[in-house]
Formats: C-alpha cells, structure tokens, sequence
C-alpha cells in the first residue's frame, strides 16, 4: 500500500501547516497585548491590580464562552471566514486599544480580542484534520503547540519595546499592524486553504461516522471527558505561568533574577517536548497512554519540587522537566481529540468539537490565577506545586477515561 505521505506532496502540507501556524502564533501574541502594557496602562488610568487584571479575565471569559460556539461557525461557514474574521476583529480591538480614554473602552478592547481569539482552535484544527496528510498530523499538532509559544514569546517583548521607546498607544496600533499582516497573508494564499483532493475526500468518506444532531457531541462521555482535561492540565500550566517564580523564590530562597529564569527554562521545556511529542505521536496509535505517562512524569518531578529537598540549583532543571514532558502530552491530546470527534460525530462535526472541548483552556486560564492566587495569599507555597500536580493527575485520569471508550487502533494512519 502507497503512504499516504507520499500521495500528498510535503511542499502542500508545509504550506497548510505554516500558514496555520502563523495564524496561531498571532492569536497568542494578542493574548499578552494587554497585560503587556500593564505597567503603563495602571499608571495612565489609575488603575490597581484588580482592574487590570479584570482586563485579562474578560478576555478569556469572552474567548471560552465565544470557542464553544464559534465551532458551529467553523462548520457552518467554513474555517476560512473564521479565521480571518478573528484576526479582522484582532486589529479593530488594537485601535479601540491604542485610542482608549476610559476604563470601558480599555475593557472593549479586551473584549473584542477575546471574541477574536475564539475561532483559532475550531478553526485552526479544521484545516489541519481536513488538508493535513494523516501521517503527518502528529508534526502539523506540534508546529500548531509551537507557534503559539512562540507569539506568547514574541508578544511582551515587542508591545513592550515600542511603549518603553514611543509610548504605549503606538504599542497597541504596532499590534494591528501585525494583524494587518496576518490577514493579508491568509487573503493572499486563500487558495491553499480552498484546495482539496480526492484522497482526503475518500478518508473523511471512509472514517467518518454518519452526520450527527448538531448538538449531539454534548451526549459524549468523551467529549466531556476531553473538555474536563483541557480543564484541569491548562489550570497546572496557568498556576505555574504566574506564580512559579514566586512558589520557588519562598521555598528554595532563590533571587528574582533566578527565579525569573525558572520560569523561563519551563516554557523552553515545553517547547522542547512539543517538538518532540510531535515524533512520538506520529509513530504511536496510543494517544490516550503517550498523555498518560508523559503527565505522570511530569506530576511526580512537581511533586518532588514540591517537597522543598532538592538542591536550589536543581530547581531549574527540574521545572525544565515538567515543562519538557506536558510539552510531549500536547500532540498526541490534540489527536486524541481528532479521534474522539471521527469515531462518533464525522469530520463535519470537527468545528464545534474542537470549539467546546478548547474552551476548557479559556476557562482554566480564566479560573487558576483566582484558585491559586489564594494559596499563595495564604503563604501555601509548597501546596501550590501540589496542587500542579494533583491537577495533572486528574487529567490522567481523564485522559484515560476517553482512551477506554475509542478503539486503540489508529485508523488515521496508514503504513505500507
């Protein structure tokens, strides 16, 4: 049997894959727009750590109730239109942004970024499953992971660069800009996108399930399953996104320099391990056991931080650990979630499948600052790192759960 690599050429999928990519790092790039300008926004507008935090809430409150509906969209009107629609509404909230007198409209400006951001995941994940070569949706998962690390990265530094050199407003216009851009490079390459051929249309004929109710996914134990992992791993990922450096700077002593770079080596960790999940997941039709032990791993090195015997200098590493091995769970999650949608609801389901089980990082995101803040408020350092790892395995629990109720054969690869 011909791999199905090999029918489509590599240049096509390279294509699709960056051009989703590109599109994806944009999203996480304006996540950080606005907590980028913090320092300059509380001091023009008087505002305290709770205001502007509420910024950021209302942004990812808007993004998650916004994702589990945008789904519908995605399959109703194509992921194309999603897509630019989003980042359409990404420069419009950088002008609300960059002309805001008040409090409201700085809160506009956060809440049209948030209805932006709600298509990328249905969206994003849509073309990828439908032009994507199936041996290659396991490399395709980990550039998607990827590319948004790398607009977080890439966000602070720029919005933070132009407002220490010429001011915060011309930060937020520099913003739409590069949403300007983004949207000119997916109207000018339109056509990969609307390509097809007659070998994907075979595969969604072949292994997708019969069109379903529209709202049938919400009967699914899996689906749910899904939305609840999403949940609880995106919360261990936000408690140590905002208070790592923190926790370790009370419980091993650390300066803020070195705590800072803890942080720091986390992140690099992941990124490392989506890369490299990306290899294990095109080689494994386990999806479901890849997540499972790559989170158990990453549980018991939290845990073992969190028991404040490791050496200080240690420290780092072992955070770089925890990052390396959430990292490898995401490609294979991501597939996880692909199958789940193929074997009960057809490829045609895959918008509003994505959409609601992704909401669940909205809501995480939204929920583990409020959680974990009180911990630490509390001065519960340690418990903070426990509580990472409790969360991780809740989520290999639930992981496990969605394996138990799909076939462990990967019908979606298919090998000589």
């Amino acid at each position: 049997m011909t791999d199905q690599a090999t029918a489509v050429p590599l240049r096509a999928d390279f294509e699709v894959i960056s051009l989703v990519g590109f599109a994806h790092g944009t999203s996480h790039f304006f996540h950080l727009m606005l907590p980028s300008l913090f320092p300059w926004l509380m001091r023009d507008f008087g505002l305290n750590f709770t205001q502007a935090g509420s910024l950021t809430a209302a942004f990812f409150v808007a993004s998650g109730i916004g994702q589990a509906l945008a789904g519908f969209a995605v399959d109703r009107f194509g992921a194309q239109r999603a897509l630019r629609a989003g980042i359409a509404l990404f420069s419009i909230a950088a002008v609300v942004l960059g002309l805001a007198t008040s409090y409201a409209m700085l809160l506009a400006a956060a809440l049209l970024a948030g209805v932006g951001n709600c298509v990328f995941h249905p969206a994003d994940f849509t073309v990828l499953n439908r032009r994507v070569s199936p041996p290659r949706l396991g490399h395709a998962f980990s550039v998607h992971g990827l590319s948004g690390n790398l607009g977080w990265a890439a966000g602070p530094v720029f919005m933070t660069t132009i407002a220490a050199s010429v001011g915060w407003r011309p930060a937020a216009f520099a913003a739409g800009s590069v949403a300007i851009v983004a949207l000119a490079l997916l109207v000018a390459r339109r056509s990969v996108f609307a390509a097809t051929t007659a070998r994907h249309d075979a595969e969604a004929s072949t292994h997708s399930a019969p069109a379903a109710a529209a709202f049938a996914f919400l009967g699914s134990a899996a689906v749910w399953m899904c939305f609840f992992f999403f949940l609880v791993s995106i919360m261990a990922f936000g408690a140590l996104q905002n208070f790592g450096p923190a926790v370790v700077q009370h419980v091993y002593g650390l300066s803020l320099p070195a705590a800072a770079s803890v942080l720091t080596l986390y992140l690099l960790g992941g990124a490392a391990g989506i890369v490299l999940g990306g290899f294990v997941a095109a080689r494994s039709g386990s999806h479901d056991r890849v997540v499972a032990a790559a989170l158990v791993c990453a549980a018991l090195t939290a845990l073992v931080v969190a028991s404040g015997a490791i050496p200080p200098w240690s420290v780092g590493p072992f955070f770089a650990v925890i990052g390396l091995c959430t990292g490898m769970a995401t490609p294979s999650r991501d597939l996880l979630v692909r199958k789940t949608a193929m074997e009960r609801f057809g490829s045609k389901s895959f918008g509003r499948v994505y959409g609601f089980v992704y909401s669940g990082l909205d809501v995480g995101l939204a929920t583990a600052p409020l959680v974990f803040g009180r911990l630490m408020d509390r001065g519960l350092f340690s418990a903070t790192l426990g509580g990472v790892a409790l969360l991780q395995g809740l989520g290999i629990l639930a992981v496990l759960k969605v394996g138990q109720q799909i076939p462990k054969k990967d019908a979606y690869l298919v090998k000589d």
